[in-house]
């Protein structure tokens, strides 16, 4: 039942969505080195790991569970990154790209659950 997770699109989105959240929250002020960033980073790492983790099971519900996981920490970042545009820390374009990315990683978990 494992499969191969690099193969995966999500999992390759999910990857290029956490290199953009690294990006962004370096640009965080210094007060949020400890705060928001590491939730957020936290967050997009949670996704792609999950992800990567359901693949290394050995039956297609626990697959499932970690496809959910992934999505639940796909919404927490969501969230932080509204935060974040709310803040001022992330620019107009900046959260559109971000929001844009969650969305086509959103629907693209739930095909692969509905999928699987």
């Amino acid at each position: 039942m494992v499969r191969n997770f690099e193969n995966l699109e999500i999992w390759k989105k999910s990857r290029v969505l956490n290199l953009k959240v690294y990006e962004l929250t370096y640009k965080f002020p210094e007060q949020e080195k400890f705060a928001l960033s590491t939730q957020m980073r936290r967050a997009s790492i949670s996704i792609v790991s999950n992800i990567a983790e359901g693949c290394g099971r050995n039956t297609i519900k626990q697959l499932k569970y970690f496809l959910q996981i992934s999505l639940g920490s796909l919404c927490e970042l969501e969230s932080q990154v509204i935060i974040s545009s709310d803040l001022g820390y992330c620019s107009q374009e900046d959260f559109f790209e971000l929001r844009n990315d969650v969305t086509t990683i959103r629907k693209m978990i739930v095909s692969f659950i509905k999928r699987i």
